[in-house]
């Protein structure tokens, strides 16, 4: 029977198009755009869709990029341990649930890039999401120059700060 209900409820949350996952409680916030969460007996990793937060460092003790502290507190202050719903846009490729995760109706993903700590996911992107919210956001956030983009000309991008730290 639990695995049926497993079964059932990453269906939800991978259909082709998107499907409201219903409520999870956030167990564990990785960084700016990645947690834990558990719900409907199973546990998932949700990786936010539309987003790329500051990259942390994934080696201890070594510098992350600039911003990633702050990305992680931040999330971590609006979800932990919180019981969020989940818009599923599908899997990574480390099997992580793309979604869109909401708090009291409040668009979480957005708001990371309102506040400075994401910019907008610049790679494929499923033609079912709309980035139009997230571009405008991540403009006005630019252009009051709100966390990551305090720092101007310098900024690197969380796609090419992993690039060149492999």
């Amino acid at each position: 029977m639990r695995t049926k209900r497993v079964f059932l409820v990453i269906f939800q949350l991978v259909l082709a198009g998107t499907a409201q996952a219903g409520e999870f409680k956030v167990v564990r916030v990785y960084d700016g755009d990645r947690f834990k969460a558990q719900g409907h007996d199973i546990e998932i990793k949700v990786r936010l869709i539309g987003i790329d937060a500051p990259e942390v460092s994934e080696k201890k003790g070594a510098p992350g990029q600039p911003y990633s502290e702050e990305a992680g507190k931040h999330l971590r202050g609006l979800i932990y341990g919180k019981v969020v719903d989940i818009k599923g846009y599908g899997l990574d490729r480390y099997d992580r649930i793309l979604g869109v995760v909401y708090l009291n109706g409040k668009n979480i993903n957005l708001e990371m890039v309102k506040a400075g700590l994401a910019e907008v996911y610049r790679g494929k992107m499923t033609k079912a999401f709309d980035l139009a919210p997230y571009l405008q956001a991540e403009q006005i956030a630019r252009t009051t120059q709100r966390g990551i983009w305090s720092v101007g000309t310098i900024y690197i991008s969380p796609k090419a700060w992993r690039k060149r730290r492999r």
